[in-house]
Order: structure tokens, then C-alpha cells, then sequence
């Protein structure tokens, strides 16, 4: 029998009035499919395992989504998947949805990879190229120990928010208020994001 993880109903209920049926039929043809499917919750969306990593779906304001773990394996290079995130694109009724054998062909498909003790292997991502720090920059950090000494202590990202910032500037004016707001934040162990940061 198909053990239910509350924290889906939650998830389903909160969920705008339009997705409620949408999600609770993708859960359905799931559990027929796979009646020995797990929910559980990752990344904040409700997920399902079988033998590892299967499936999941979620909500957002105006769609649904849903898409299998190994997906270009089950799926393909359909088209439709690239309209958003997921196997399907954007789902917004049910009729956006395969009909109930195709999906379980597919359902079928993930769970005998998943049998197969399959990998996915993602994609690497390349590297960003570093970025150089504006003159400017580097003379007002060169004038202000604390700032450079906070600046040489982040890890490359944080630098990168920083540097990416002056440079973006479209002019003078724009990039020397810039430079002091940063040696201002940095002097002060500020990250470039601060205020965006949960306390």
C-alpha cells in the first residue's frame, strides 16, 4: 500500500486553486504506475523515489511542472520540456498532461533505469572567466585596510559580486558611487547582497 507523506498534502493545499488537481493526478499516476514510489520532499517540491531519485513535481503561480530525474533518458529531447522546468513544459490544466498510458510508459522507462542502477551524468559547467578589478577599485581598497582585507577574505564568488558590479557601471558618476558604497560595505564585512541575506 502506497505510504502518503503529509508534508505533500501541505504542499498540495497551499498550492493555487488551479494546480490542486493537477498535482494530486500527477501524484495518483505515479502511485499506479509504482505503487513502491517514496514521496518525500526535496528541494522544497514534492519528489518521489524508487531505488533512488524517480521523479517530482511542483507548483508555481501561473503553472505546474513535472519531470523525471533521469529525464532526457525517459523523455528525449522533446520540445515541449523547454518551455519550463520539468519533463512536460508548462502544465496548466490537465489536458497538458500525456494521457494516462503514456505516462506510464515513461514511468515504466525511469523505474528500469533506476532498476539498471543507471547515472545520470550532468553536464560540467565551465568556469566563468574571472573578471579584472577596475583601477578604481583596486586604488580605494589599496586606501582602506579593512575593506581589502575583507575583500581578500571572501571566496572568489563574493569578490565576483563585487568586481561585476563596478564593472557594470554604465558611467563615471554611476561607477564612482559605486566604489564607495563598496569600500564602505567591505570596510563594514559586508557581502555585496547583504541585505538580501535571511538574518
Amino acid at each position: 500500500m502506497t505510504k502518503k507523506d503529509p508534508r505533500i498534502d501541505a504542499y498540495i493545499a497551499k498550492s493555487a486553486e488551479f494546480a490542486r488537481p493537477i498535482l494530486a493526478h500527477l501524484r495518483a499516476l505515479v502511485h499506479s504506475t509504482c505503487p513502491d514510489a517514496v514521496e518525500t520532499l526535496k528541494w522544497s517540491h514534492p519528489s518521489f523515489e524508487y531505488k533512488g531519485m524517480l521523479c517530482g513535481m511542483a507548483s508555481f503561480k501561473a503553472h505546474c511542472a513535472f519531470g523525471f530525474w533521469k529525464h532526457e533518458l525517459v523523455v528525449g529531447d522533446d520540445p515541449k520540456a523547454k518551455e519550463a522546468m520539468g519533463s512536460f513544459g508548462c502544465i496548466t490544466q490537465l489536458s497538458d498532461l500525456p494521457s494516462k498510458a503514456k505516462f506510464a510508459g515513461y514511468m515504466k522507462k525511469a523505474m528500469a533505469l533506476n532498476d539498471a542502477g543507471v547515472k545520470v551524468v550532468r553536464k560540467k559547467t565551465r568556469p566563468k572567466a574571472p573578471v579584472k578589478m577596475h583601477p578604481e577599485l583596486k586604488g580605494a581598497l589599496a586606501k582602506n585596510k579593512k575593506a581589502l582585507a575583507t575583500f581578500e577574505g571572501f571566496p572568489p564568488g563574493q569578490q565576483r559580486e563585487y568586481l561585476e558590479w563596478v564593472a557594470d557601471a554604465k558611467g563615471d558618476d554611476t561607477r564612482a558611487r559605486r566604489i564607495a558604497q563598496a569600500v564602505a560595505w567591505l570596510a563594514e564585512g559586508k557581502r555585496r547582497n547583504w541585505k538580501y541575506e535571511k538574518c
